[in-house]
C-alpha cells in the first residue's frame, strides 16, 4: 500500500517539479517534499475513516428511531408508539404502553335486577347504592417478531397491567406464527374477532354480559357473543385465520372451566358443579369491500355434560348447552376522511342455551369524535330455581318469563390535550331500563333503571 502511494507521489512530484537543463535539485530536497506529501495523505485518509464511522453510527441511531413496529398482529397494539424499538438480526422488539384512568359516577351497581329481587335474595345481593369511583390501570406491552424475506414470520405479545387497586393483571399473552398475507396461527390469551363492536364505548356498563363471570345470576344481561372470544381468566385459546382477497376467515377455539362464565358459578338459581372443561368453537367469516364490512359467526360449546347440578332425584342436570349466532355490519369512511368521516356499526346476536334464549341488537354511530349508541336486549328465562321457604334442601321452580333491556350510551373524545397527540380525554354516559312480565318481580320502580357518567384519561406512549 505504502509502496504504491510512494510511487504515485514520486510521479506527481516529478510532474510538478521537473528537472531543467540549467537547474539541479538535490535529492534530499525531493525526499523531504515526498515525506511531507505522504504525511498529508495519511492524515486525510484518517479523517475520511473517522467521518465514515460517524456516518455509520448516525445511520444506526436513525434506523432504531424509525424501525417498524414488528408485529403484524395489529389488533391490540395499533395506536401505540415505541419507547424502544430494536432489531438484532434475529427479530425486532417493541416496547410501548397505555395509561387509562377513570372518574365514575353511577346510580347503583351496573347490573339490572330481574330475579334477584325474589324471596331469598336481599338488597346486599345487588348492591342497592350509589357508586362514586376512581379506577384505572397502566399497561406495559412488549412485542417481538421475526420475519423472513419469503414472508414467514413468528412473534409474541405480552401486556401486563398494573391496576390502581394494587393488583397486577394481564391483558394479552400470545404467541403466533404464519405466512404474511396468507395464514396465521396464534395461541395463548387474546381476544378474537369482535362480533358486537361498541366502537368508542367509554362507559357502557348497563347489565353486564356473559363473558368471564360478568353475568351475575338473577340479573338481566346483554348477550354479545363474547363467551368463546377469548381473554378468559380460566382457560386458553388458539386461533387460525386466513385472508383471501376481500374475504377473512377465522376459527377460534377456547378451552376453559365453563362454569366460570357465571359469577360465583351460579346459574338459574343453582350452584354449578364443574365436571370437565368446555370447548368453545367460534368460526367467523367476514367480507370487506371499500368502506363496508359484513361478518357472521357461530359461538358454540361442543362438550356436553360439562357443568350442571343434581336435581331432586340426585340426577345430574346438564346446563352447559350454549350456542350463539351473530351478524355484524360496519360502514367506515373515517380512514378516507379523518375530519368528517363516519363509522356506523349494526350488530345482532342470539343465544340458544339450556332453559334460556336471548336476543340482542345494537347500533352506534361515530362522527367528528362524538358517538351515540343504542342496544336492545331480550331475555327469555324458562326456568329459575329458588330455595323452598320451608325446606332449604328443596328448590321451587319459577317461570321468570320474558324481559327487555334498553340501553342508550354516548361518548365524546377531546383530542390533543396540552398539545400532545398521544393524550386524550373521553366523556361518556349511559342509561339502561328493564321491563318484563311473568314471575319476575321488582321491589319498586327505581330498580328498573341504571345510569352513570365517566371521565376517562387516555395516554399512549
Amino acid at each position: 500500500m505504502k509502496l504504491t502511494q510512494l510511487a504515485l507521489i514520486t510521479g506527481f512530484a516529478v510532474f510538478v517539479f521537473p528537472f531543467s537543463a540549467g537547474a539541479e535539485t538535490s535529492l534530499s530536497d525531493i525526499e523531504a517534499r515526498l515525506n511531507s506529501l505522504e504525511k498529508r495523505a495519511a492524515e486525510a485518509e484518517a479523517r475520511a475513516v473517522a467521518a465514515e464511522k460517524k456516518a455509520e453510527r448516525l445511520e444506526s441511531l436513525m434506523a432504531q428511531n424509525t424501525a417498524p413496529a414488528g408485529n403484524t398482529d395489529k389488533g391490540n397494539t395499533s395506536g401505540f408508539s415505541n419507547i424502544v424499538s430494536a432489531d438484532n438480526g434475529k427479530g425486532s422488539l417493541k416496547l410501548y404502553g397505555d395509561v387509562e384512568f377513570n372518574i365514575d359516577a353511577a346510580s347503583r351497581k351496573g347490573q339490572i335486577t330481574s330475579m334477584h329481587t325474589q324471596t331469598g335474595h336481599g338488597a346486599d345481593d345487588f348492591g342497592d347504592k350509589e357508586r362514586w369511583d376512581i379506577n384505572g390501570r397502566i399497561l406495559i406491552g412488549l412485542d417481538g417478531q421475526r420475519k423472513l424475506d419469503n414472508g414467514n414470520y413468528a412473534g409474541f405479545s405480552v401486556q401486563p397491567l398494573a391496576n390502581m387497586t394494587g393488583n397486577i393483571g394481564l391483558d394479552d399473552a400470545v404467541f403466533y406464527f404464519g405466512k404474511e398475507n396468507k395464514w396465521k396461527y396464534k395461541i395463548g390469551r387474546y381476544e378474537a374477532y369482535d362480533m358486537f363492536p361498541l366502537n368508542q364505548d367509554t362507559f357502557v356498563e348497563h347489565s353486564g354480559n356473559s363473558a368471564n363471570d360478568l353475568y351475575a345470576d338473577g340479573f338481566g344481561y346483554i348477550y354479545m357473543m363474547k363467551e368463546g372470544r377469548g381473554r378468559s381468566n380460566h382457560g386458553g385459546g388458539m386461533n387460525l385465520s386466513s385472508q383471501y382477497d376481500n374475504w377473512y376467515f377465522e376459527v377460534n377455539t377456547l378451552v376453559e372451566d365453563g362454569s366460570r362464565v357465571f359469577k360465583d358459578q351460579e346459574y338459574h338459581g343453582r350452584k354449578l358443579q364443574n365436571k370437565k372443561n368446555v370447548i368453545y368453537v367460534r368460526p367467523v367469516v367476514a367480507w370487506n369491500y371499500d368502506n363496508v364490512t359484513i361478518a357472521g359467526a357461530v359461538d358454540a360449546n361442543v362438550i356436553s355434560n360439562a357443568y350442571g347440578f343434581d336435581n331432586a332425584d340426585g340426577k345430574f342436570t346438564d346446563q352447559s348447552r350454549r350456542t350463539g349466532y351473530g351478524l355484524t355490519m360496519k360502514w367506515d369512511t373515517l380512514k378516507d376522511d379523518p375530519e368528517n368521516g363516519v363509522v356506523v356499526n349494526l350488530s345482532t346476536a342470539y343465544l340458544d342455551a339450556k332453559n334460556e334464549n336471548d336476543f340482542s341488537a345494537g347500533t352506534n354511530i361515530l362522527w367528528r369524535k362524538f358517538q351515540l349508541g343504542y342496544i336492545y336486549a331480550h331475555n327469555d328465562i324458562k326456568s329459575y330455581q329458588v330455595v323452598n321457604a320451608l325446606d332449604d334442601s328443596q328448590y321451587d321452580t319459577l317461570n321468570p318469563g320474558r324481559y327487555n333491556i334498553h340501553t342508550v350510551f354516548t361518548s365524546y373524545e377531546l383530542p390533543d390535550i396540552l398539545g400532545m397527540d398521544n393524550f386524550k380525554t373521553y366523556l361518556g354516559a349511559y342509561y339502561s331500563h328493564i321491563n318484563g312480565k311473568g314471575d319476575m318481580t321488582m321491589v319498586d320502580s327505581k330498580d328498573n333503571d341504571r345510569y352513570g357518567a365517566r371521565v376517562r384519561f387516555k395516554y399512549l406512549f
